[in-house]
């Protein structure tokens, strides 16, 4: 039977034990809502429009897409390194997994292109569907997936042969895609306001999940470990899935305009970049209600974004407009030009 002293020495373990484990928790939370800032803005120039842009931490690469060109640019000086150029219609990039080879989705051209990432030459280009937009990297089968808006389904590329391996119908007009790194892959259908579900391996769909209070999904984050999908909506919505059973997490208030979510595991925060409101959204996925601890100013157009795990650095890209052209049959919302010159990274950190 245990004594007085080793009682108390019992009872003191187990005070000090939560007290650390109380300073461990609060200084987590202390971290997670630690305002992050626009720290840097790296002039690009020209005048295109943009879309995707992806951060490749290993190398200190951030690639973005520029009308016909994927600028490249050093994130530890934040200059321009080269540019894979002769595209018609850049969208987004993937890399793969052993460092040596980028895929770019060209919309204009229906095409995946192929570029080494040493000397950012172009070494391939391989028929796709029709309009090319989202593209990524699948691991577990070394496989390539180009997600073509017109033509609402995917082309998948074996990433060894550079041939097309199967082209697989979807139920709408695909957006944004995320991977488990285990053969599973994600995809939002931005026209029918849900998100499949693909098996890398079958080439099958396996899952159509409907996002309720969600219009037009667009950006998508995926937080592996938690197993939960952030959808970023029109409507200033973004909307969080459970990515085993299709169940809706929580609906959260964001800004106008997105185009584009991250995650971050180590902090466990979830972003949106709000174009039409120039604001970035921070919410803290570990707290109950996943409330929004920080609504950063950037800049208007800011809508896509990719963030950079290792140097804790969020990067949005926009540029300066100029006025709107009046309406016509054709094209009855017509974007602003943007103004020659004004294509800037902005550089978002703590």
């Amino acid at each position: 039977m245990p004594n007085q002293r080793s009682l108390r020495f019992l009872s003191s373990a187990l005070l000090a034990s939560a007290v650390l484990s109380g300073l461990l928790a609060a200084r987590s939370s202390l971290a997670a809502q630690k305002p992050y800032h626009i720290v840097d803005r790296w002039k690009v120039g020209g005048e295109d429009g943009w879309d995707c842009m992806l951060a490749d931490a290993a190398a200190h690469r951030l690639y973005l897409s520029h009308g016909t060109r994927v600028e490249v640019l050093d994130t530890q000086s934040g200059k321009t390194v080269g540019s894979i150029a002769g595209l018609h219609r850049a969208h987004d990039i993937a890399l793969d997994d052993a460092g040596k080879f980028g895929y770019i989705s060209d919309g204009g051209g229906n095409s995946v292109v192929v570029f080494d990432r040493a000397t950012l030459a172009t070494v391939a280009t391989i028929p796709a569907g029709n309009d090319p937009d989202i593209i990524l990297f699948e691991p577990a089968t070394q496989t390539v997936w180009s997600f073509n808006g017109h033509g609402k389904d995917v082309t998948v590329i074996d990433a060894a042969t550079r041939k097309v391996e199967a082209t697989i119908s979807l139920p709408g007009k695909p957006e944004f895609a995320a991977v488990d790194g285990q053969g599973t892959i994600f995809d939002n259908i931005e026209d029918k306001n849900e998100i499949v579900r693909l098996d890398a391996r079958t080439r099958k769909l396996t899952g159509e999940w409907p996002l309720k209070g969600c219009e037009s999904p667009s950006g998508l984050a995926f937080d592996v470990t938690g197993k939960r999908l952030f959808s970023a909506c029109d409507g200033k919505k973004l909307a969080v899935t459970d990515a085993k059973t299709g169940k809706s997490l929580a609906t959260v208030a964001i800004g106008e305009g997105p185009d584009g979510a991250a995650w971050d595991a180590s902090h466990g925060l979830a972003f949106s970049p709000n174009g039409g409101s120039g604001t970035l959204t921070v919410i803290d996925a570990a707290a109950p209600g996943y409330p929004a601890i920080e609504t950063l100013a950037t800049q208007r157009g800011a809508r896509t974004m990719s963030y950079d795990a290792a140097a804790d650095r969020i990067y949005l890209v926009t540029a300066e407009f100029g006025p709107r052209p009046a309406p016509t049959a054709d094209n009855p919302r017509p974007r602003p030009a943007v103004i020659p010159g004004s294509f800037v990274v902005l550089v978002v950190g703590r």
